[in-house]
């Protein structure tokens, strides 16, 4: 097995002098990178072609260097740029070399003692492969998709020749391969061949003992050399070879004039070529600082989106009745039980709006406050020696009142024919909402729409309803995500700075592209911080995932339930 790992003090690596600059200015930028990988500021990085101390890659410990062949590079070294991240899909077994042994750098601290034998170190290494590779994506998870990329690499280049059908071989086929399934970096479909070969030669009760010690050594900490030395022993009984004897070499023996691979090398060599083409169609990580201007890219082009629409909406004349489907029918008088729950509502919002008094200590050169000794024992030593005071002996204790933030309410309610009867309560629930706003305590800005094949306002932004506004439910189809993008351009659903909660009374029986398009906006409102809350009337109803879900049983609990979730929304902006 070839060394990633150099412990030998007197190690100087390879004395490696590229022919062109390239490589010197790349092994700079690597390092750059490393300390972000493997957690460590200490690291250089030497890349250039046969670097790596006769393996693809290694890491010397005592020098805190990391080498990589250059031969694995695969592009012009003038071309690369690893500060970014997606350049670093043009070479990803290097990368993966590279990454492979910043894990050894991070999660490679035990040391084997002077007195361990060849063929128990030999194990111990072995096993330590796919142990610190599984710590790594435990830490870094999108670093799997590197170390795959360079197990070819690593692989063949442990085996010294083609391995034979012998229990050495096949345990270290076990080490090296299967280990890394339950480590997290290969799939069980993948090491399927090796699988069935190294069970055939070890027997499947061998197997099954060599995999309770693999598993047992990848719960094993960084740190603990004991547990990986008895695993290394045990894993040299468990095969029938002597710990304290010196490694066999795994190519040895085989047919006495046959040079065809063995069964093993060829399972290897289909297990090595089933990960690479899985790598070809893997989608590499992506570059954070992309992904985010990206997101916010998105973000804007979406609330820039739902303000047009709530434009069109809220500025829109709509006639009263005649104008094809989703009809507003008329406006009344409210009632004195509508004027008498706003104002019900309106205390319960101001009650919700009460902050207890939260204590903030401060400290001061100079009373008053409560004096602290050793706060003044500094300034007297600062003075005596002639210096300006800093200290400040004195501490303050104030009590101040959390601010209350506003409140943004949207109501959208579905007005297929399915709701037709709960058209009157969503009408006098808009209405009470829109007055309960005007008369608390807590600034509250409210709007209301209805949807069906078109999407019209029944509450304005901004505005107190005189009225009662009336409205039909006889449609047949359900637009519930221009609903929500009309209220959220309307009332800033999306952006902080206040308490949001978007209100849906529907049940949730969309036809077409409709339930799609709804979750996502809903999913995005909530990844920003709005509330949502889903009035049902049945336990068939449907509602979109991740909602707070509540089941009316009278038109009354309609407005004390978005009280209730008001006042949850108030609570969770100042938390």
């Amino acid at each position: 097995m070839t060394t990633h790992l150099v412990a030998d003090p007197d190690a100087t690596g390879a004395a490696i002098f590229p022919a062109r600059p390239e490589w010197l200015t790349l092994s700079a930028a690597l390092a750059d990178e490393v300390p972000v990988i493997a957690d460590r500021e200490d690291l250089l990085v030497t890349i250039a072609p046969g670097a790596g101390s006769g393996a693809p890659a290694c890491f010397h410990t005592t020098r805190a260097l990391i080498e990589v062949d250059g031969n694995y590079l695969d592009v012009d070294p003038a071309t690369v740029d690893p500060s970014n991240v997606s350049d670093r899909a043009r070479y990803p077994v290097m990368w993966g070399l590279l990454t492979h042994e910043c894990a050894h750098a991070k999660h490679s601290v035990w040391e084997l003692p002077d007195d361990v034998s060849p063929a128990v170190a030999d194990a111990a290494m072995q096993l330590e492969e796919s142990r610190m590779e599984s710590a790594h994506i435990r830490r870094r998870p999108d670093d799997r998709h590197w170390l795959r990329a360079s197990t070819t690499n690593l692989v063949l280049a442990d085996f010294a020749g083609s391995p034979k059908m012998t229990k050495a071989s096949a345990a270290q086929a076990a080490a090296l391969v299967l280990a890394r399934v339950d480590g997290g970096v290969l799939t069980a479909v993948e090491a399927a061949p090796v699988a069935d070969v190294v069970e055939e030669v070890l027997g499947t009760d061998t197997l099954t003992e060599l995999r309770a010690l693999w598993q047992e050594a990848l719960a094993t900490a960084d740190d603990d050399a004991e547990t990986m030395i008895d695993l290394a022993r045990r894993w040299c009984e468990a095969i029938g070879i002597d710990p304290d004897s010196d490694a066999p070499e795994p190519g040895e023996p085989g047919e006495p004039g046959d040079s065809s691979p063995s069964p093993l090398a060829e399972a290897i060599g289909r297990t090595l070529v089933e990960v690479a083409l899985a790598i070809a169609d893997e989608a590499p990580p992506k570059d954070p600082a992309t992904m985010a201007a990206a997101a916010t890219a998105e973000e804007e082009a979406a609330s820039d989106a739902a303000e047009a629409i709530a434009r069109t909406v809220f500025s829109s004349s709509h006639p009263r009745s005649g104008y094809g489907a989703t009809t507003i029918t008329g406006t009344r008088k409210p009632t004195t039980a509508e004027r008498t729950a706003a104002r019900t509502l309106a205390r319960a919002l101001s009650t919700a709006a009460t902050r207890e008094r939260v204590t903030v200590k401060s400290t001061s050169p100079i009373p008053p406050g409560r004096l602290r000794m050793r706060g003044a024992l500094a300034a007297d030593a600062q003075r005596a020696a002639g210096a300006m005071p800093t200290a400040e002996p004195f501490t303050r204790t104030a009590r101040l009142t959390a601010p209350t933030p506003p409140l943004r309410l949207g109501i959208a309610c579905d007005v297929s024919s399915s709701m037709r009867h709960l058209r009157g309560a969503v009408a006098s629930t808009a209405w009470i909402l829109a007055h309960a706003g005007r008369h608390s305590s807590v600034s509250v800005e409210s709007a209301a729409v209805i949807f069906g094949v078109h999407v019209r306002p029944i509450t304005h932004p901004g505005r107190v309803p005189a009225e009662v506004t009336e409205f039909a439910a006889d449609d047949d189809w359900e637009c519930v995500g221009r609903a929500v993008d009309s209220l959220d351009g309307a009332l800033g659903l999306s952006r902080p700075g206040a308490a949001r909660l978007l209100v849906i009374l529907s049940d949730g029986h969309f036809q077409g592209d409709e339930r799609p398009a709804g979750q996502k906006r809903v999913d995005r409102l909530r990844a920003a911080g709005c509330a949502v809350l889903w009035l049902t009337t049945s336990y068939f109803d449907d509602p979109f995932t991740g909602v707070t879900v509540h089941q009316l049983t009278s038109p009354t609990a309609t407005a004390a339930a978005i009280g209730h979730a008001a006042t949850n929304a108030l609570k969770a902006a100042v938390r």
